[in-house]
């Protein structure tokens, strides 16, 4: 599939606005399972002004135990890193600051942590949950709840609002795009980039990245 065919060429010359910066309104990113690198395996994440605003990029290597989120300049923002206990596989978000000297610094501890639920019975409606992401900053649990073998999911807060969405990516004329393409939509409260983290665990807990 061709790159134009998702976003403009052009846009992957910019660079992503502030995640800082605040919202007015839901924005609506586009979800794209792949990498920009030839060969590489990740995946790119276009803004609605059709610019990159986030990619992962692990050049010839596919499910590694380390994967860095970085903007389009290539500045890491999150490094996930895959703990394993006994039959449960757990993935830690570490967030990135600047420095002495502007240089690029990991903070020591997790931001939060996403692991995978084992359930038994399976719930009413139309998601059935399939994670649970602690935010170890402030010990709230978020839900990520989805359809099994679809990457379709939501993506609730402690309080159960939903905070981000993602679904299959259709085109203006209702053309739905292939299983690749996928449509993000955050909530103007959300921290954007704990959505995008939590939306690239997502990816490597299914394999898509």
């Amino acid at each position: 599939m061709a790159i134009t065919r998702i976003q403009p060429l052009s846009s992957h010359l910019h660079t992503c606005a502030n995640p800082a910066d605040p919202i007015p309104e839901k924005q609506v990113y586009t979800v794209w399972m792949k990498s920009l690198v030839f060969n590489g395996h990740g995946c790119t994440i276009y803004g609605q002004d059709g610019r990159v605003a986030y990619r992962v990029d692990n050049y010839a290597c596919s499910r590694r135990r380390e994967v860095y989120i970085m903007d389009s300049g290539g500045k890491t923002l999150i490094k996930l890193l895959k703990k394993n206990f006994g039959v449960f596989k757990t993935w830690k978000g570490y967030s990135y600051c600047n420095g002495p000297a502007g240089l690029e610094q990991e903070e020591s501890k997790p931001w939060f942590s996403v692991q995978k639920s084992h359930r038994i019975l399976k719930e009413e409606g139309p998601y059935s949950s399939c994670a649970m992401v602690t935010v170890c900053v402030s010990g709230k649990v978020y839900k990520i709840e989805g359809v099994s073998h679809k990457s379709e999911y939501r993506i609730s807060d402690p309080d159960g609002e939903v905070v981000a969405e993602m679904k299959r990516k259709q085109t203006a004329s209702g053309v739905v795009l292939g299983e690749d393409v996928l449509s993000l939509t955050v909530n103007p409260t959300a921290d954007r980039l704990l959505v995008v983290g939590l939306v690239v665990v997502c990816g490597l807990l299914s394999r898509c990245i």
